[in-house]
């Protein structure tokens, strides 16, 4: 009994080589990891599992019952012979990785198998395998993974079952009988044993690949977290060089390059005193991949360095793509082709792959801030002309009645004029400038509204170097006037208050005209309204700069009540220009 069971442990080796292969198909990691199967997998289960179970039956040793001797290769059966095997190996797992179906399936075939073989026990057998691919079939469990235990118990328990039904169904009832007590315990322990290391080594195997990819894509997450910063620059001499600083450190490689389209950029490691930034690019293999944008391996004879010994001796080179054009290459050099692997061309084509989307998203923030800046540069134009016509008027009225002052008012409309187109091509002042802007364009207006308009200023001189965009103050006071003094002859107060407050600087401009209903000014600022007497375009466009630049904390704040005045208040973070 004990040389019995010796010797089906060593045919346990076909198992494990058996499954050792098996790790190589896809359609075996999804029964192992799938919720479920469909048709197709389910089909190539049942045939690959049956077969499994025919290799277990071929496997095995033929015993007679007469002579009570092993023959150790089975080929056919006489009336007095019967088999000790491991058939029942496939048809168990079959049923605990597929489902009943599945085990139901390869235990028809090995059964069937079986039968043919002949023998005694030839009906017993094909029997308790259909029997063995139920049992199996039931301690399916979805959703979650056999352990090895379950395959130990299962595949111990179906071979106890195989024993019993030889014991009912076999004739005579004492050569069954007899045939039961030679290989009734080392079947039923080879069995268990056999279905959990064939378990255990198809875990292992896909265990040691997952954790392979998960070591990559820790790699591969390090890099792209360390060099996102560095290629929102672009693809540059400084980008790519702290890029492949970076990657040399986190991936052991000879040397990594990165070049553009014509010349390298970055090349750090070995043959880094002779492959400099913007020299030309050599490789022909580079080339290539600049060429048709796919990964080359090559070796020593396809590098083509100029110079005498060089350390290089094999190449990857990736392509580096931005709106699916090819702009460069990631190179990654070893000492030999023999420490290629595919783990390491895939990890090279995911970094590509990474550093090609990390410079996509670069490009379009940056065409994203030149879109924002060209809109800032489109509002702040559009507000200018507001009171152009109206100066003019005041100023030809004044030609003949006071020349002296009509040249004044020339002069501080031209200031004004200057000052605002100015504006248009910087996207910041400071808050001295703006307030001189306000100054020239509030004495046109006093001149326009003699003894009608005066301006208090509450300034704080500590505030007058925080940078704020250009024609944001205008704005507001040219709406006080133009609405909130449209129908009031006297007594018209505009104050301007500035103060520098800890971390940012408030800005107050507050009139006493003829306000606004609550619904209105809750409107103002926020959208174009449509109304007779304005759309609000100007306090918008100020308004929307403003939250443009510096964020929504930045937004103006309008409190207004009908026949009191307005009060327009906002906050800016406190930042002074840069001499």
């Amino acid at each position: 009994m004990l040389e019995l069971f010796i010797t089906m442990i060593e045919r346990l080796g076909i198992i494990v080589t058996i499954a050792f292969i098996l790790t190589r198909f896809k359609f075996f990691r999804d029964m192992v990891y799938q919720e479920r199967l469909d048709g197709p997998q389910q089909l190539t289960a049942i045939i690959f599992f049956g077969f499994f179970g025919i290799i277990g039956t071929y496997t095995g040793l033929s015993l007679s019952t007469e002579s009570l001797q092993f023959n150790r290769w089975v080929s056919g059966l006489t009336t007095d012979e019967a088999l000790a095997n491991s058939r029942v190996i496939g048809v168990v797992l079959g049923g605990l990785l597929g489902g009943y179906r599945v085990g139901i399936g390869a235990g028809l075939i090995s059964g069937i198998h079986r039968f043919t073989l002949g023998g005694f026990t030839a009906v017993s057998c094909g029997v308790a395998s259909i029997i063995a691919g139920v049992l199996s079939g039931l301690f399916h469990r979805k959703n979650r993974h056999v352990s090895l235990s379950s395959a130990l118990f299962i595949g111990a328990l179906a071979e106890t079952i195989q024993m019993v039904v030889i014991v009912l169904i076999s004739r005579p009832f004492e050569q069954a009988l007899t045939l039961v007590k030679i290989i009734g315990l080392p079947m039923i322990l080879a069995n268990g044993v056999g279905c959990a290391l064939f378990l255990l080594v198809i875990k292992n195997v896909i265990n040691e690949e997952e954790k392979a990819v998960a070591v990559q894509a820790q790699k591969t997450l390090r890099i792209a977290d360390q060099t996102l910063a560095y290629l929102r620059e672009g693809l540059n001499v400084h980008s790519a060089q702290a890029v492949c600083c970076i990657i040399h450190n986190e991936i052991k490689t000879s040397a990594v390059a990165i070049t553009n389209l014509t010349e390298i950029l970055a090349h750090v490691g070995l043959g880094q005193d002779h492959h400099r930034p913007h020299s030309p690019i050599q490789t022909g293999v580079t080339l290539d991949t600049l060429k048709n944008g796919k990964v080359i391996v090559a070796g020593q004879h396809s590098i083509y360095c100029q110079v005498e010994n060089c350390p290089l001796r094999a190449v990857v080179v990736a392509p580096l793509k931005q709106r699916g054009e090819t702009i460069g290459t990631l190179k990654f050099y070893f000492s030999s082709e023999k420490e290629i692997s595919n783990v390491i061309i895939e990890l090279i084509t995911g970094l590509s792959t990474m550093i090609s989307n990390e410079l996509e998203v670069a490009a379009a923030e940056q065409a994203y801030q030149l879109a924002k800046e060209t809109e800032i540069k489109v509002l702040q134009a559009q507000i200018s002309p507001h009171f152009l016509f109206n100066t003019l008027n005041t100023i030809v009225s004044l030609v003949r009645l006071d020349p002296s002052k009509a040249r004044k008012l020339l002069i501080s409309l031209s200031h004004y004029l200057r000052q605002n187109m100015s504006a248009t091509t910087k996207s910041m002042t400071t808050l001295e400038q703006e307030l001189k802007h306000v100054k020239a364009y509030l004495l046109i207006e006093k001149a326009r509204f003699i003894n009608k308009l005066e301006v208090i200023y509450d300034i704080d001189e500590k505030a007058l170097l925080q940078n704020i965009p250009p024609l944001t103050l205008q704005p507001i006071v040219e709406n006080s006037i133009k609405h909130g003094f449209k129908d009031k002859e006297s007594n018209c107060i505009v104050k301007i208050t500035v103060k520098r407050k800890s971390s940012s600087t408030y800005i107050k401009i507050q009139d006493n005209g003829q306000g606004m209903s609550k619904e209105r000014s809750e409107q103002i600022g926020k959208a174009l309204i449509d109304s007779k007497e304005g759309s609000g375009l100007a306090i918008y466009n100020v308004n929307r700069r403003l939250t443009m630049m510096f964020g929504d904390q930045t937004m103006l704040e309008i409190n207004s009540k009908p026949e009191e005045g307005t009060e327009i208040t906002f906050s800016i973070p406190y930042m002074e220009e840069a001499n």
